[in-house]
């Protein structure tokens, strides 16, 4: 069965810094077009930020500009790195790989696999 995996998440205090891991499971990420999505208590699920395959193409959502950086470490792992945390960033985090390989700005709008668990953040102090 194909999915995702997401780790990292914890408790920080604001002003904090968190890095969230994405694997895959049964498929590697190579060839996918990978984005984190968020979904806060209450709220819609929101598109954080979306790398390309080569990982030239990027795209962040204003909320996490300059704080948030996305990058492929290697041929199964996609990593968030969040600096400068705000209360308003805690969410459940997931990850979402595109069926055919394209970001849509800072999301995808075809997900390869089902939503996973996701890892939860809390910015707290």
């Amino acid at each position: 069965q194909l999915q995702l995996v997401e780790s990292g998440g914890g408790l920080v205090q604001p002003g904090g810094s968190l890095r969230l891991s994405c694997a895959g499971s049964g498929f590697t990420l190579d060839v996918y077009a990978i984005a984190w999505f968020r979904q806060a208590p209450g709220k819609e699920r929101e598109a954080v930020s979306c790398v390309g395959i080569t990982g030239s193409y990027k795209q962040y959502a204003d909320s996490v500009k300059g704080r948030f950086t996305i990058s492929r470490d290697n041929d199964n792992m996609v990593s968030l790195q969040m600096n400068s945390l705000k209360p308003e960033d805690t969410a459940i985090y997931y990850c979402a790989a595109d069926k055919w390989g394209r970001c849509t700005g800072p999301g995808i709008t075809t997900p390869l696999t089902p939503w996973g668990q996701g890892t939860q953040v809390t910015v707290s102090s």
